[in-house]
């Protein structure tokens, strides 16, 4: 019993040393995710339809995000392991490298936004089980909301490639203060400008939108400004902006590692918004439930977003230094942790599920089918806490392609076909094919365990960088 106590509990110092990582990735994840809540309630209180619509629209801008985060995670795989090594250089190229990918992203989400834009949020409507007046109704929110949206894209963007960097070299403190920032600025944006308080106009979703971008903007602006102060301690900007040139070598390395990321990323996205397309065909009322779900859900899994991250960039980091059995040994004293820590969590939403869509201004079978599918939630919190700390284990060594089928291929091959055959072919309910969609995971945990158990993952890319 003390052996399987040792290899699975950490001394104070170990976890003094994690705290000192997550706590600022947890204050700043919590307080954007509240700010979320809050967006998402003060638009419910609009109605149904309004907050549909602007569900609708946060599925797609979903992808775009996942594809950013996919792209730079092939970049900060490295980023993580240069760090390690106290290698300055190899930061700066990584972070030239996730600030060229962006601005191409950027544009060419813009370009899918302006004509294909309409044609994505039909896909969400269903005509079967909505009428003609709400489902024009709901386009109409959908369609003013990315109008005004499509101008946060490129600061979300570039506030993703300066907060990864930083926090790949252990600084989580900056990112933290400019969340904070950026939802001081949203969350007063949006009682001023939904509601149309204290003489702003009343703009509705629209307001919503704008009060979003204009806290993004501030948001990148604090960050350049104090990053940029303080040069001295982050010597990976020094001549960051004096050329874009990166070597040829590492960009292939970054090419080969990252893009089975980056489709990971993107494919998952996309079978992910597939599948609540899959429980939109229950009619609005199941889009506006588990908009509400998924909404509340994020906030409750803060700890377990952290974690994740955490277990990437300290496994990452002992990967770089080459200290192989160190990286095992924290990668099974964090996962352990988090799947404690977030059953503790479950529970709490599974305590609280009753109550918190009763802040919604929606229709009681909206708020009735938004409580058991937070009960459902809940309950595979810790489940969904292993899977997802997996997933950053073997992502930490570079093993993206494994990663690729771990997830994405996942999604596509096991979790879709679920929610579609259920959808079409049976009368369940979406709670209950909600919850044989989140039992698959079942199957995913017992794929990752053989994964960690084999150690595949745990190698050191940047032994040796080559210059040019």
């Amino acid at each position: 019993m003390s052996g399987l106590r040792k290899k699975l509990i950490g001394s104070r110092a170990f976890y003094a040393s994690v705290l000192a990582l997550l706590v600022p990735m947890i204050v700043q994840q919590g307080i954007t995710q509240f700010v979320n809540l809050l967006d998402n309630v003060m638009v419910g209180r609009l109605g149904t339809t309004p907050m549909s619509g602007v569900a609708i629209v946060n599925q797609i801008i979903f992808i775009f995000n996942l594809t950013i985060f996919g792209g730079l995670g092939g970049a900060s795989l490295f980023g993580a392991q240069f760090a390690g090594k106290k290698d300055h250089e190899g930061v700066r190229y990584t972070l030239r490298f996730r600030l060229v990918f962006s601005v191409v992203v950027c544009a060419l989400g813009i370009l899918i936004f302006l004509l294909f834009g309409e044609q994505l949020f039909q896909l969400y409507l269903n005509k079967e089980s909505s009428s003609p007046e709400e489902i024009a109704s709901t386009l109409g929110y959908a369609k003013e909301y990315i109008a005004i949206m499509l101008f946060g894209l490129l600061p979300f963007a570039i506030n993703q490639c300066f907060s990864s960097t930083l926090r790949d070299v252990g600084e989580t403190f900056s990112p933290m203060v400019a969340s904070l920032i950026a939802i001081c600025v949203n969350l007063t944006g949006n009682y001023l400008l939904i509601y149309g308080s204290f003489g702003f106009p009343k703009m509705g979703v629209a307001g919503a939108a704008l009060a979003t971008v204009i806290a993004r903007w501030a948001e990148m602006g604090y960050l350049l400004l104090r990053t940029w102060r303080h040069r001295k301690q982050f010597p990976f900007l020094q001549g960051l902006f004096r050329h874009f040139r990166v070597p040829l070598s590492l960009v292939k390395q970054i090419a080969v590692t990252g893009t089975p990321l980056l489709l990971n990323e993107t494919l998952w996205s996309i079978g992910t918004a597939a599948v609540n397309m899959c429980y939109s065909f229950r009619g609005l009322e199941a889009v506006a439930a588990t908009n509400i779900n998924s909404t509340v859900w994020n906030l409750f899994a803060i700890v377990m977003a952290a974690m994740g991250n955490a277990i990437g960039i300290l496994s990452g980091q002992l990967l770089g230094a080459n200290d192989i059995p160190g990286a095992k040994d924290t990668v099974r004293k964090l996962l352990f942790f988090s799947v404690c820590v977030n059953a503790v969590i479950g529970g709490l939403i599974v305590a609280v599920s009753p109550f918190i869509p009763y802040i919604y201004n929606t229709e009681p079978s909206v708020r009735q089918t938004a409580t058991h599918l937070l009960m459902v939630s809940g309950s595979f919190l810790p489940l969904s806490a292993y899977t997802q700390g997996t997933y950053f284990t073997i992502r930490s060594g570079g093993k993206t392609f494994i990663t690729f089928l771990f997830d994405c291929v996942f999604t596509w091959v096991v979790c879709l076909p679920i929610a579609f055959c259920l959808c079409q072919f049976t009368g369940l309910s979406v709670v209950w094919v909600f919850f044989f969609v989140s039992a698959a995971d079942i199957l995913k945990a017992g794929i990752g365990t053989v994964m960690l158990v084999s150690g595949i993952w745990a190698k050191n890319m940047v032994g040796d960088r080559p210059e040019n």
